[in-house]
């Protein structure tokens, strides 16, 4: 028999990941807690008082790590009510000196585990007649970003995934979210390699990680599909739409572009 419902949040050891175990455990919702690092996510736990067995170790860059988890939050009894599935990967280079193993694991995790754990947890919420689900995409969603082409690409691909299961949920008690944060203060720009080159996005205002959260939570709250963070980054939406499209891929590339480039 299942527990009492839970949410799960994938790359939970950090950034918005983390800033959503804290503002989910501060609305009362039990949580099972999912990333690489062990630590972190044993030292998050302690520090909410949730228990030992919230923590779930696995690398979604790894094949069939999604179905690992779902086969042991089953073990484990977990009934999923709410899945977030920030967990992402992005890197700055030239496409074709980028390595075929970061690539992969770009793919792997931005957008193959993100629909895996989403069909294997989807099922279980419309038999029960609700559920929500929060992929989280970016503002990269909305453009090409030359320099990290295919982040951005899988981010338009996680927009529209969740904008056609939105539709498809309609009436099953299942809401769907896709969260478009911009430049966002967490780990994300140094893992992607942007501060070591000196590029210039890195002089770009960002929000703060619970401010992100507070938006999402807010619109999942008020059944919004789409959810552009920040009144700056939702007016850079709107202009990116009404500019010509070659504009935009150019000043995207000033921004990412590494030296020498």
């Amino acid at each position: 028999m299942s527990g009492p419902p839970r949410a799960l949040v994938t790359g939970a050891s950090s950034g918005i990941g983390s800033a959503f175990v804290r503002a989910l455990h501060a609305r009362g919702e039990r949580l099972v807690l999912v990333a690489r690092r062990r630590d972190r996510l044993q030292a998050l736990a302690a520090e909410l008082g949730e228990d030992p067995g919230s923590v779930l170790v696995a690398d979604l860059s790894e094949a069939g790590a999604a179905a690992e988890i779902a086969d042991e939050t089953a073990r484990r009894g977990f009934e999923i009510d709410l899945l977030v599935n920030n967990a992402g990967l992005g890197h700055t280079a030239r496409f074709h000196e980028e390595s075929a193993e970061r690539i992969s694991a770009m793919l792997q995790v931005n957008v193959r585990a993100l629909v895996e754990l989403t069909h294997a947890f989807l099922p279980g919420m419309v038999a029960r007649g609700r559920g929500r689900i929060i992929n989280v995409a970016s503002n990269a969603a909305f453009q090409p970003v030359p320099f990290l082409t295919v982040y951005a690409a899988t981010k338009a691909f996680v927009l529209s995934f969740s904008e056609g299961l939105a539709t498809e949920m309609e009436g099953t008690g299942v809401r769907v979210q896709a969260l478009c944060p911009g430049l966002t203060r967490t780990e994300f720009l140094e893992v992607a390699e942007t501060h070591t080159q000196g590029l210039l996005v890195n002089r770009m205002p960002t929000m703060a990680a619970e401010d992100v959260v507070r938006a999402s939570l807010r619109g999942l709250d008020r059944g919004r599909v789409r959810v552009v963070a920040g009144v700056a980054n939702q007016a850079l939406a709107v202009l990116q739409g009404l500019v010509p499209r070659a504009w935009v891929r150019r000043i995207s590339a000033s921004l990412y572009r590494p030296p020498g480039g």
